[in-house]
């Protein structure tokens, strides 16, 4: 693939990421993995909050060059992610660096205001085909769930993994999904 191809994929792929709404439309269940088992070591959590706890303040990830959606992602009866705050440089370069996230996740605290709740890794499926995962990322450890299809049209195959590092996740602390977390009524 030449390189301005490319780049346009991932410009695609940044916008659709940043507009995700509601549900994770196109995602087969089994796309994301069994993550209720697992979950970070200390010093894992650890790595990732010193390096994000100053995006605590919404207006510091903006300026950081995080990118914020419209709606909140939910997924009725399973839970929510928040509002994705998407940084579009990390998410073009396909690196998978704990310090770094390319998606911050905020939801509403009890008193409106958004609060960071975890962080998202985001890595573009190399052969974009949905049967082989060789180039499976992981993170300290950790598989990415996918490679699954992109959530909006001309969103390329990928794989994900949340960290749910600032509100604890009952469904797990690398699931994709947190029954905890809530999204403002429409």
């Amino acid at each position: 693939m030449n390189r301005a191809r490319h780049l346009r994929r991932v410009a695609v792929l940044a916008a659709t990421v940043a507009a995700v709404s509601g549900v994770a439309l196109g995602v087969p269940a089994d796309a994301h993995g069994d993550h209720a088992r697992e979950g970070l070591t200390a010093a894992q959590r650890r790595v990732i909050v010193e390096a994000t706890s100053r995006f605590s303040d919404v207006e510091v990830a903006i300026a950081a060059g995080y990118r914020p959606t419209e709606e909140c992602a939910a997924l009725p009866g399973t839970g929510a992610m928040g509002f994705h705050y998407v940084n579009p440089v990390l998410v073009a370069d396909g690196r998978v660096d704990p310090t770094t996230p390319d998606v911050l996740l905020f939801a509403p605290g009890r008193d409106g205001r958004l609060k960071l709740v975890g962080v998202e890794y985001l890595v573009v499926d190399a052969d974009q085909d949905l049967a082989t995962d060789g180039d499976r990322p992981t993170l300290m450890g950790h598989a990415f769930d996918g490679p699954m299809p992109g959530h909006e049209p001309g969103m390329p195959v990928h794989y994900d993994l949340h960290a749910w590092v600032y509100q604890r996740n009952p469904a797990g602390e690398l699931a994709p999904w947190n029954p905890a977390v809530r999204c403002p009524a429409p």
